[in-house]
């Protein structure tokens, strides 16, 4: 199965927080990527509802720099609906 993006769940999640995304319960996404097939569809559940177990993602500081977390999305090849879903979530005030 060919994909233009290897790259694993750790670089990703590296990069994320590289590009000022905040991880509450780091491992337990870590582990729960780390079991999945499909990490970034993984991903993606527990950023929509992850909350709930206690997983949250949200951008630091007030200059939210949502270009430099679109750019690491793209890098990891998450389509483009998605990436702004995931966008908005992270920059929304919780």
């Amino acid at each position: 199965m060919g994909s233009s993006c290897n790259e694993s769940y750790a670089e990703f999640l590296d990069s994320l927080k590289a590009a000022g995304v905040v991880i509450r319960n780091e491992d337990e996404v870590r582990e729960r990527l780390a079991e999945s097939q499909r990490w970034r569809n993984a991903f993606m559940t527990l950023a929509a509802n992850g909350r709930t177990i206690g997983i949250e993602f949200s951008v630091a500081g007030k200059s939210k720099n949502v270009g430099a977390v679109k750019r690491v999305l793209a890098q990891h090849a998450f389509p483009v609906e998605k990436e702004e879903a995931l966008v908005a979530q992270l920059v929304a005030d919780h």
